[in-house]
């Protein structure tokens, strides 16, 4: 007979104050986003972009180590979904609220860019934008969504399986998934909807199964930083020796959300920050809650990417043309804006058309 499993892993878990420790750390995961999305998706360090990763001069070696961390953030995101979601029940109320939220961004920004003209009317962007997800690869919204819906059979899994069944399983995806995969050569493909699989498994575990040393807030303090050393170092030494081939070479150690700096700093900062002794912030809740909305907006479409970075900001001619000085303020200040205005655009949508509509929804299907 297995051993009975802990107590707290009950399925359904009552309604508990957020942590703002943990709201703060979301917040910094969204800015790491916002940060990778504005050197690569602006074009300057992506292979065969104007800024070719060369580490000996100051603006490349700016941007590489400044846009490095958009896999990890996601990583971090995830972890904080799995903690909770672990014993939490899904419910059609909370996602008819996660795809509303969706949806509204979808159509309004469109509709902003065919008024504007920005955007040309396409049978086939109406249709894309008309269902949920238009192929499941490596677009993070698409594959969130589906691995949503999939969270309720992994609690499951995690519910019936003991200690040991669930490090095991844990240990073998990760090794397949990481350890492997962090091998030049090994080849492995996926997608964002079975990696957040085995990012479940392991926050799961650390909520499931606590343990003295998950609470040791010193120790995950020195692995963050360890951690981000170690992946700072990884990208300058892959440039060394292997710059010239592309940015996709010099971020190979954290270029994707499998690889294994990706994944150890995610672990480690996770840990860090849940063990922080914040007290309860109203403010910090409210910026956490609307962080998701930032990444609806600033990342839409590829018709808001070519907007915002190549087209108001000029990020590539202000890349090539600013100090390093002025490119480091200017480049933190325009991360911290868009954040900032995307954050606020979202807490309004929650104060408002969120809040009315779910006062109507409430009184009508809620028993």
């Amino acid at each position: 007979m297995p051993p009975p499993p802990p107590q707290n892993k009950g399925l359904v878990s009552t309604k508990i104050q957020r942590s703002s420790n943990l709201e703060l750390y979301r917040i910094i995961c969204m800015l790491m986003i916002v940060a990778h999305h504005y050197v690569v998706n602006s074009g300057l360090c992506v292979d065969g972009g104007p800024l070719i990763p060369d580490l000996s001069r100051e603006n490349s070696l700016f941007f590489t180590l400044f846009g490095a961390w958009g896999k990890t953030g996601i990583n971090c995101f995830m972890m904080i979904t799995g903690y909770f979601m672990c014993t939490s029940k899904i419910t059609i109320r909370k996602f008819v609220k996660l795809m509303g939220q969706i949806y509204f961004y979808r159509w309004v920004i469109y509709v902003v860019f065919l008024v504007s003209g920005y955007e040309s009317f396409q049978l086939l962007r109406v249709i894309k934008i008309l269902l949920p997800f238009w192929g499941i690869t490596d677009g993070f919204t698409s594959c969130f969504i589906i691995f949503w819906l999939t969270i309720p059979f992994w609690s499951i899994l995690v519910q019936n399986l003991d200690r040991q069944q669930h490090l095991l399983l844990m240990t073998l995806l990760v090794g397949i998934y990481t350890v492997f995969a962090s091998v030049p050569s090994f080849e492995l493909s996926f997608n964002y909807v079975t990696w957040f699989g085995v990012i479940f498994l392991i926050a799961s575990y650390i909520r499931l199964y606590p343990h003295p040393l998950f609470d040791n807030k010193k120790v995950w303090g020195w692995l963050s930083l360890l951690s981000l050393i170690l992946a700072l170092l990884s990208i300058i030494v892959m440039n060394r020796f292997f710059g010239n081939k592309g940015i996709s070479y010099s971020y190979f150690f954290v270029s994707d959300c499998n690889k294994v700096f990706a994944l150890i700093v995610a672990i480690c900062s996770f840990l860090w920050f849940k063990n922080m002794n914040i007290r309860y912030s109203k403010v910090i809740n409210a910026v956490g809650a609307a962080t998701f909305g930032v990444f609806l907006i600033h990342a839409n479409s590829e018709a808001m990417r070519t907007w915002l970075w190549k087209d108001l900001l000029d990020v590539v001619g202000k890349g090539l043309s600013l100090t390093i000085g002025e490119l480091v303020i200017s480049s933190l200040a325009i991360v911290i804006v868009i954040f900032v205005i995307c954050n606020l655009i979202d807490q309004l949508r929650i104060a408002t058309l969120e809040k009315w509509f779910f006062k109507w929804y409430d009184t009508k299907f809620t028993v």
